[in-house]
């Protein structure tokens, strides 16, 4: 056990004493005597106050003036920190200066001169800073504060336990409740997709309730769709909108436009059966419910949305159907769940006298699993009683919840929290609640912040890694689980940094009506926040000149052109105390002053994806510069000459920038332990031997431009069979320059470490691999993509990499023949290695002269290759004849693409398909394969001959742009199928003959099917579950079936079906009393009137009328049935100019109406026949902006 101060400003005053005991330092001022003995004062007044810290640091919690006292004890120790820190980096300056006059030869004298002139001008702020310390160090005895003996700490870090383990302690009954409610369909009810809210206090478990439920595997497999969102103070609808849509297509969404946004959202989970979970809603908003209830109507029966809240007034704004009420945890589950943090695996039964006391504590804890986890892991593998009784007996908990919210447990945590810790934990405050903390981006930030203490046996990097996992274990911290590089804090967590961090933080976000920045403020983080009144703002920036951080979280910071342009040329050069600067995403950023050059303290530039297209010359005069990351700036095409004079960088990530070459020397910042890109240069100070000199790298590393290698054996000097720390490597030949011989001795001679993990290949010229590409050596290698290597004929035996998860081959046109060679079971092999053990996905695409994947036809020969592949690509591949794997027995998904000779036969154990004399058969689906997608098989006229057991227990089928499918054969084996979508198929002309027998078919989609005429027959009776129809640009079809619609119909939609919509009268809607949502988009010219009288259903809740080119007025005779109808959507009616006669139903409680130009005219002013009609409901809403809106 080792004995730590727990001082609060102890990494400040560990920070001050490094300093002056820095040789580089003592140089400088050695024979100054005023300095020297100013700096010896300094550090004997701060050894003064730095005894009282720890009883200040707990007194400041019932006594004001004790803060104000530590609060001035900070500042004043910034101070004290931002000269040493400007006497340590002339220091360097100064010895980097001598050295290069000593070797050019150069007179000193301007040197010296020049260190008279600093020391001249240091000595005053010395004496001021060391005034106010001395007289605070006189004040510690007239407030009674007193040296205390440093608290012990274990040096071993506890095992914290996952979410799904401290998730169960109690919560077994509660999980499978909400389990329960999701996977029911409520049929009696007729509440099939609805909202479940859990709600609780703060701290109980409401988020790991949910985390536990959402992934449980029953509900995975329930679910077509899940999605998480944490919400928190601030619910954007059009964010998480645009967020879904993004998540479900995995692209951007650019367009800001509301009506687009709502289309693309619809469009997107119309066939869903989805499981969105919003964590943390605060708001009451009748926006959000509305929002919630429109995601519900476009997801298929079963959708469900879970939130999770503090309060029932939210529960009940968002009309939740279940409410689930979680309670404290009782005594027994709260020293279950202690037990495990105290004690680990050891059994507790062994410590009764520690177990008596741990009982107590944890009734202090009220039932919050959040306070036990905390006080658990405090008291970690302590097995002292007399710690434990200082905790039990603690003043803290006595203290009252006041308005921060913050648990006696919480402070505790915190003030027993080792001191190195303790700052790095506060830091965290300027980032909003429920961010994702990037684990090297908060180590680098921590290291620019000078928190991390120096180590013999560890990097800086690695000294931050341990504290944030100490940080995770002491449950301040909450380690993502499927991204174990991400990282989160619990809010009532974040509000205790908040607290600890005081004045000296402060954080601007969205909706803030002030920018008042306390004078004490060092670090200051935006986010979210409307910059508008940009002069404020600056003006409120010039009186914090002490400011350290200066850090914009995104994008949305930069609302305000002006605002980039004054903070760069006015305000940033007044801000000379700045250790980190990050301006990412300020699309105005095109250069910087050269003013940059004078933040001599500067550890960490953040200018990725700006617009940037140079950095300034001073930008070298940045010798502290630790971190300059540029990615993303692809006008960036040079960096400046003397960057080898920052020897002081250790990380400079400049991905996907324009950079056409690489200063000279860069091998000269030996400190270098991250560049991201490398482009070879043909002078000797940019050739690839800049490499070798950098001993230390890791993570990522592109080398690009590898023709300008020369000579060819040069490539071995980039020394990267050395670089064991580097985990993925991209090797880049510029495709447009000639080929030559002398490429396959450069990538023989850049054979990597065998630790890579990740190795890319793009532009190769040779016509062969050397022996290291696909070597089993290279077993740590994950991911392997090959580019465009278009003279290569064979591949190299990748079977053998036991590692390998995924292989991507792009592009290789000399390929014909894929033999086996491949898995590595040659002739000349012999090897033992089961092929592509590990492998989950396989790509190839582009692959123009690809003619035969020759397997070896049966599953033994091929020495049971692919045993856990789940995706098989092939695209572009024209000449591909056939000869796929035969077994496959884990593939989940086989995607083929313009492959129009392709012959695919795969064993009845997998997902398969085989294109045979123009027909597709599909092998048996064993029972994991629930979904099958075809797409752009041209050649297919039919699914005829399928076998019994093939599809007899498939879920999900969409079939898309087969544009020669002309039928569905199969009517009576499609038992358990829930959704089928049927997307561009023109020549498809019928469903089965008699009928789709699909009884469990809850979702029907068919879009832009032109020559369909009709949809399945008798489906009123061989659909009974279907309750969402969408039927899109199927210009032939003219009515539905006989017998109607099945009469549990919820949803329909009918786009763009002129025949069917010109025969609308006969739809007999209005017998259906089960549909609740209708939406009709496009139909023949001369409609000038919609709905008829009686079309509609009496129960109609939602109507979505759009795109109708003659409508003019409403229907009255229509509407005065719809006693129901709740919300009115409208949009892109262009000559609609009426309400109805009578006005709209007064049960109507939204109007939403966009791109009605004649309608908005008449409303904008609130007055006129067409106002009064609609002046009864609560919410209305025109393109996009509220101009009635009522709360709920």
């Amino acid at each position: 056990m080792a004995e730590v101060g727990m001082a609060l400003l102890s990494t400040v005053l560990q920070a001050l004493f490094n300093k002056l005991a820095s040789p580089d330092v003592a140089d400088l001022i050695r024979g100054r005597k005023l300095t020297e003995g100013l700096l010896r004062k300094l550090k004997i007044a701060v050894l003064s106050v730095n005894a009282v810290l720890g009883d200040a640091e707990e007194k400041q919690l019932t006594k004001p003036f004790v803060k104000d006292w530590i609060d001035e004890l900070k500042d004043a120790l910034y101070d004290a920190d931002d000269i040493l820190d400007e006497i340590a980096t002339e220091a360097i300056r100064s010895k980097l200066e001598a050295e290069f006059h000593t070797a050019a030869g150069k007179v000193r004298n301007s040197i010296s001169n020049f260190l008279d002139r600093f020391v001249s001008e240091i000595e005053p702020k010395i004496k001021d800073v060391l005034s106010r310390v001395d007289d605070l160090a006189k004040q510690k005895d007239l407030m009674g504060l007193q040296e205390i003996a440093g608290r012990s700490q274990s040096k071993r870090l506890p095992t914290t336990p996952s979410i799904e383990e401290s998730g169960t302690f109690g919560r077994n009954n509660d999980k499978n409740a909400i389990i329960d409610s999701l996977l029911s369909e409520d049929a009696l009810s007729g509440d099939k997709k609805s909202v479940i809210a859990i709600v609780g206090m703060g701290g109980v478990g409401k988020t790991t309730l949910a985390q536990l439920v959402y992934r449980e595997s029953r509900v995975r497999e329930h679910f077509s769709l899940q999605m998480w969102f944490c919400i928190s103070e601030e619910f954007v609808v059009s964010k998480v909108q645009k967020s879904i849509i993004e998540t479900v297509t995995s692209s951007p969404c650019k367009t800001e436009d509301p009506t687009t946004i709502e289309e693309q959202l619809k469009g997107n989970l119309i066939t869903k059966k989805f499981l969105i979970v919003l964590d943390d809603v605060w708001t009451e908003d009748p926006v959000h419910q509305e929002f919630l209830s429109k995601l519900l109507q476009y997801g298929v029966q079963g959708s469900k949305v879970v939130i999770t809240t503090r309060n029932d007034s939210v529960a009940r704004a968002m009309r939740a159907s279940a409410t689930h009420r979680l309670e404290q945890l009782s005594d027994d589950d709260c020293w279950l769940l202690f037990a495990k943090q105290a004690f680990g695996d050891d059994c507790s039964g062994s410590h009764e006298e520690l177990e008596v006391i741990g009982r107590q504590i944890i009734k202090k804890c009220k039932g919050m699993p959040l306070a036990v986890k905390a006080i658990g892991a405090l008291l970690w593998s302590k097995l002292d009683v007399d710690e434990w009784n200082k905790i039990l007996k603690s003043d803290l908990w006595d203290l009252p919840i006041n308005e921060t919210n913050i648990q006696p447990a919480l402070r505790l945590s915190y003030i027993y929290l080792p001191s190195h810790l303790k700052q790095c934990f506060a830091y965290c405050s300027i980032f909003p609640k429920d961010y994702i903390l990037e684990k090297d981006r908060i180590v680098l930030l921590w290291m620019a912040e000078g928190f991390l203490q120096p180590s013999k046996f560890e990097t800086m990097e690695e000294v931050g890694h341990r504290y944030l996992l100490d940080l995770v274990s002491r449950s301040l911290f909450q380690q993502s689980s499927d991204d174990k590089s991400l990282f989160g804090m619990h809010d009532l967590i974040h509000d205790l940094a908040k607290s600890v961090a005081g004045s000296f933080s402060f954080m601007l976000q969205l909706g803030d009506k002030t920018h008042e920045i306390g004078k004490m403020t060092r670090h200051l983080s935006i986010s979210g926040a409307s910059l508008e009144a940009s002069g404020k703002f600056d003006e409120a920036l010039y009186k914090v000149k002490q400011l350290r951080t200066f850090l914009a979280l995104d994008s949305s910071s930069w609302r305000s052109k002006v605002f980039g342009k004054n903070l760069l040329h006015k305000v940033l050069p007044m801000l000379r105390c700045l250790r980190v600067l990050s301006l990412p995403h300020n699309q105005d950023i095109t250069y910087l002053p050269n003013s940059i050059g004078k933040l001599k303290h500067l550890r960490y530039l953040d200018l990725s994806f700006t617009t940037i297209k140079r950095l300034p010359k001073s930008t070298c005069k940045l010798i502290n510069l630790q971190t300059l990351k540029l990615s993303g700036c692809k006008h960036l095409v040079a960096l400046p000459k003397h960057m080898w004079k920052l020897t002081s960088l250790r990380h400079i990530d400049i991905a996907e920038t324009g950079i056409k070459k690489m200063p000279e020397q860069l091998g000269s910042l030996k400190s270098l332990h991250t560049l991201t890109k490398f482009v070879v240069g043909k002078r000797s100070g940019s050739s690839i031997r800049e490499l070798g000199k950098l001993k230390n790298l890791q993570g990522t590393l592109s080398i690009s431009k590898l023709q300008n290698v020369v000579p060819p054996k040069d490539a071995l000097n980039a020394g990267l069979k050395d670089q064991k720390y580097l985990e993925k490597l991209a090797l880049e030949w510029d495709a447009k320059t000639p080929r030559s011989e002398s490429e396959q001795i450069v990538l023989e001679s850049l054979r990597p470490h065998t630790s890579l993990k990740s190795l890319t290949i793009k532009g190769y010229g040779g016509g062969i691999f050397p022996d290291w590409v696909g070597h089993h050596s290279s077993s740590s290698i994950a991911s392997l993509h090959l580019q465009m290597c278009r003279n290569v004929c064979s591949l190299p035996p990748f079977g053998q990499l036991c590692s390998l998860k995924e292989l991507s081959i792009v592009g290789l046109d000399g390929v014909v023949t894929v033999g086996r060679e491949f898995c590595g079971n040659s002739s000349t092999n012999s090897s033992s290695i089961q092929p592509f053990k590990g492998l989950k996905v396989l790509r190839f695409e582009q692959m123009s002269g690809w003619e035969e994947w020759l397997s070896s036809g049966s599953a033994e020969n091929e020495g049971g290759a692919f045993p856990d592949l789940k995706e098989l690509c092939i695209k572009d591949c024209p000449k591909l004849i056939g000869g796929l794997p035969i077994h496959i027995p884990s593939l989940a998904k086989l995607e083929i693409d313009s492959c129009p000779k392709l012959v695919a036969s795969l064993l009845r154990s997998q997902l398969g398909a085989m294109q045979e004399d123009g027909r597709i058969m599909l092998e048996e689906l064993p029972t994991g394969r629930r979904k099958l997608e075809v797409r752009s098989v041209n050649e297919m006229a039919s699914l005829e001959g399928i076998m019994d057991s093939s599809v007899n227990h498939l879920q999900e089928l969409e079939i898309d742009s087969c544009c020669s499918l002309m039928s569905l054969p199969w009517g009576d084996l499609l038992s358990a199928l829930k959704s089928m979508e049927i997307w561009w198929c023109d020549e498809f002309v019928s469903f089965p003959e008699g009928g789709l027998r699909a009884p469990n078919l809850t979702s029907l989609v068919v879009f832009h099917c032109s020559s369909l005429t009709s949809l399945p027959d008798k489906m009123h009776l061989l659909l009974p579950s279907l309750s969402t129809l969408l039927i899109a640009s199927c210009e032939q079809m003219e009515s539905f079936p006989e017998g109607g619609l099945p009469s549990n119909l919820n949803s329909l939609s009918i786009w763009n079906c002129d025949k069917l919509c010109a025969n609308r009268t006969g739809w007999g809607l209005q017998n259906l009393s089960s549909l609740t949502t209708f939406s009709i988009c496009g139909v023949p010219n001369g409609v000038k009137s919609f709905p008829e009288a009686g079309l509609l259903p009496t129960g109609l809740i939602d109507l979505r009328i759009y795109k109708f080119r003659d409508l003019k007025f409403l229907d009255k005779n229509g509407f005065q049935h719809l006693t129901s109808l709740e919300k009115l959507y409208l949009s892109k009616c262009k000559k609609l100019k009426h309400m109805p006669k009578v006005g709209l139903p007064a049960s109507l409680s939204l109007l939403a109406i966009g791109d009605c130009p004649l309608l908005k005219r008449q409303w904008k002013r609130k007055r006129g026949k067409e106002w009064l009609k609609t002046a009864h409901v609560p919410n209305i809403r025109i393109d996009g902006k509220w101009i009635q809106k009522l709360s709920v």
